[in-house]
């Protein structure tokens, strides 16, 4: 094909004009015109294609333009000038139109690379400077005004700030937040001015890694045009074989010639991947990055689905469900020493209990903070010595812990236990649950629906707690207590049941992710790690994006074959007439290129909703 924009509109343009030029010398009688406008923009048509075919030889393909080449130079040699012009303008437009139909295509990636702020302001006592995108460094106090990109990834210093994330989420209603919570770069200021302190520098935020994913998506060759590719080099030698079998059997080389003409095999070169394209550029607008077309079309053929927990089925905000205390302590008591405490840690269990402690309690400021990062914490609270963390830290502090009764119970039971020491005495346990999401179940609806034989969970969460979500939720089974090492392993091993989807959020599920035939990572709330290692982003923290996206997937993948098959079937049929001399050159010519047309046109249906999306959409609730 043509291979440059520019070019393939310049030639188009002459070839179109040559077209209608001869046709008018034709009627006025004039034929040494009609031939030169018809002769010359055809053999340059001829000419960039040969260029293009040779090059393709060098780089050791074999392109199949070589038929539309011979078809224009025979057309010449025959004398057929007329069917020469129109072939010329069918390979001309077949060209500019697959153009088109990629930049429409691409039209959502392209707005979302658009947006890519080049400046940002910093403000400093009071004077605000523009400065270069990447000259922003952590911590900087940003203004970011009205109806502006976010250029960075930070936190609201001075607010709030009313935030239009549908660019990166898809969701339509804008959100807000307040000082101290984060913002992802990419989003557009909804309201009035704010401040943000950066937390990462231009090069390190959301956005740039959204859009290096994009371009990642757009430069790779989708493994089922290189299989659309094959099948075309099949249809080469047939055609050939066929070219030479009609001309041998008929003794008219024209004949040879009308088959050529209506076997250019646009169908296959065009339609695969302009529908996979849509297929990505659709999934951009729901919030999904997907990683290229080989990603997409590994997505449509998935059949077993492996889910972390934590962050992935459950919300991963875990909550305060209960307070078993020992004699001699009140659940209140426990509850205000630990939320106190708690106050100074930002880990999601120490969130929790300070917000259950603070909706009906005055908290202390605690004092002689100590913290044993992921284990717990220990200070003063009103003169009190207290200690909050899970039984590993008492112990190791020589505090002995309850092995029976309710609290030892409960905290068996439990998502997660905070054990709470008074004056080196345990007074009781604080109980908390990791609560499903409340998308999680319709998605799990979805996926079954889908054809999914097989969903599995794999976390490195205790067994009780993993099999009390999994047996809720309908999983086929639940694989507790793994290591990053034994999830490898066991995506691995779900390989036997199918084509398996990894979908996590967390750094120790990169691996399993990329063990996975395709990986999802949650990246709204995720590990950049689990980003890298999946083909799949979910830029929304919902998992029924995922079911969405299978649907999109298996809709682009069913318009490809099926524009593959309706466009060479109607080929064939053609070159069956053309053979039996039923269909000169000039008509042949006019029908294949209503053929390409329409191919690539009903490719482009995948930049529609479809009815199995709309299903998923109406099947699944609504959510945060």
């Amino acid at each position: 094909m043509l291979a440059r924009p520019r070019l393939r509109a310049a030639i188009l343009g002459l070839v179109v004009l040559g077209l209608i030029v001869g046709l008018l010398t034709d009627f006025l009688g004039y034929p040494k015109a009609t031939l030169a406008a018809w002769v010359g923009p055809a053999a340059i048509v001829a000419l960039v294609v040969a260029i293009d075919f040779m090059g393709g030889l060098w780089r050791g393909t074999l392109g199949v333009d070589l038929i539309a080449l011979l078809a224009i130079a025979a057309s010449i040699a025959l004398g057929q000038h007329l069917a020469g012009i129109i072939i010329a303008a069918m390979v001309a437009g077949g060209a500019a139109l697959e153009e088109y139909a990629g930049a429409r295509a691409r039209r959502e990636l392209a707005a979302l690379v658009s947006r890519t702020p080049v400046t940002a302001h910093r403000t400093s006592d009071g004077t605000i400077v523009d400065i270069a995108i990447a000259e922003v460094a952590i911590d900087d106090r940003l203004m970011i005004k009205p109806g502006e990109v976010v250029p960075v990834d930070g936190v609201v210093a001075q607010g709030p700030a009313i935030l239009d994330e549908s660019a990166l989420t898809g969701e339509p209603l804008p959100v807000t937040r307040n000082v101290d919570q984060s913002v992802r770069s990419g989003v557009l200021n909804a309201g009035g001015p704010f401040v943000l302190r950066g937390t990462a520098t231009a090069e390190r935020s959301t956005f740039a890694a959204i859009v290096r994913l994009v371009q990642t998506a757009e430069r790779e060759r989708p493994p089922m045009a290189r299989l659309a590719d094959r099948w075309a080099l099949g249809f080469l030698v047939v055609t050939l074989a066929s070219c030479g079998a009609a001309w041998a059997w008929s003794g008219d080389p024209v004949r040879a010639l009308a088959i050529l003409v209506v076997a250019t095999p646009c169908p296959l070169i065009l339609a695969t991947p302009v529908a996979l394209i849509c297929g990505i550029s659709r999934a951009a607008g729901r919030g999904v990055i997907i990683k290229g077309g080989g990603a997409l079309e590994r997505l449509s053929r998935a059949n077993v689905a492996l889910f972390d927990k934590t962050g992935t089925l459950t919300t991963g905000s875990p909550r305060v469900t209960g307070i078993e205390v020992l004699d001699g302590f009140t659940a209140d008591q426990v509850l205000h020493d630990a939320a106190s405490l708690e106050q100074l840690s930002q880990h999601a269990v120490a969130v929790a209990i300070t917000t259950a402690g603070a909706t009906g309690l005055a908290l202390t400021i605690p004092a002689d903070v100590t913290e044993n990062p992921g284990s717990g914490l220990a200070g003063l609270i009103g003169g009190r010595r207290v200690m909050v963390g899970g039984a590993g830290l008492l112990t190791a502090s020589g505090i002995a812990l309850p092995s029976t009764g309710t609290a030892a119970t409960m905290a068996q039971s439990a998502a997660a236990a905070a054990w709470v020491a008074i004056d080196r005495q345990v007074a009781g346990v604080i109980l908390l649950t990791d609560t499903e999401r409340p998308e999680a179940v319709g998605t799990l609806r979805a996926l079954r629906s889908a054809g999914f034989k097989r969903l599995v969970m794999l976390t490195g969460d205790r067994a009780g707690p993993a099999q009390l979500i999994g047996d809720h939720l309908g999983l086929d089974a639940v694989f507790a207590a793994l290591s990053p090492a034994d999830k490898i392993a066991r995506a691995r091993a779900e390989r036997a049941h199918g084509t398996t989807m990894m979908i996590g959020d967390g750094i120790n599920d990169a691996p399993a992710l990329a063990a996975a035939d395709i990986g999802v990572a949650m990246g709204a709330r995720g590990a950049a790690a689990a980003a890298e290692a999946a083909e799949i982003v979910l830029m929304v923290d919902r998992i029924d994006r995922i079911a969405e996206a299978v649907a999109i997937a298996r809709r682009a993948r069913r318009i490809a074959l099926q524009s593959i098959t309706v466009g060479m079937g109607l080929s064939f049929i053609a070159m069956g007439f053309a053979a039996l001399g039923d269909l000169p050159p000039v008509i042949g010519a006019l029908l294949q290129e209503a053929i390409d047309v329409a191919v690539i046109l009903n490719a482009l249906r995948v930049l529609g909703g479809g009815p199995a999306i709309a299903n998923i959409a109406e099947s699944v609730p609504a959510g945060r």
